[in-house]
């Protein structure tokens, strides 16, 4: 299994407030959907609470909450990160889509990256911790200008950890 974590935060590292994302950017969205679709995404219960309780299409989800008598309709809930894992164990791929604590705990599991870095800073109550960039080595980038669909340029960045 290869582990990925795909995230968009901002250049203070800030990847939402009040439970939801701070901007709309389409190209963003179909960047997340293009690596994600047929693949298990793992969340906590904050995010699954922002996608409204209810799955995207194509995925299996996998919710992680420390109640325990959680449910999730079309999704799969467990307790830790590492029941969450376990889980996955047999896919091919499986990302991690947030929120900031599940990407803080998952971090030093990662095998890629997937970041979209947002040309601007925000007020937020969720930020995207620090990795050592050290670890990791910048595969690909691809700046995105700002346009009539995008009010903030973005640059689409892939990481990956380097052999130990």
């Amino acid at each position: 299994m290869i582990l990925k974590a795909i995230v968009a935060y901002a250049e203070n590292r800030v990847i939402g407030k009040d439970n939801d994302l701070i901007w709309h950017l389409p190209d963003d969205l179909k960047h997340f959907k293009r690596h994600t679709a047929g693949k298990t995404i793992i969340m906590g219960r904050k995010t699954w609470d922002s996608l409204g309780g209810r799955p995207l299409p194509n995925r299996r989800h996998i919710v992680i909450t420390r109640s325990t008598d959680f449910t999730a309709q079309g999704a799969e809930v467990v307790n830790t990160l590492e029941d969450a894992v376990e889980l996955a164990q047999n896919d091919e791929e499986v990302f991690i889509v947030g929120g900031a604590q599940i990407y803080t705990l998952s971090l030093p599991l990662i095998d890629i990256l997937e970041i979209t870095e947002v040309h601007a800073e925000f007020e937020g109550d969720a930020f995207f911790p620090i990795f050592n960039e050290a670890d990791f080595e910048l595969t690909s980038q691809e700046h995105h200008p700002t346009d009539e669909k995008h009010q903030y340029s973005f640059t689409f960045k892939t990481w990956k950890r380097k052999a130990s």
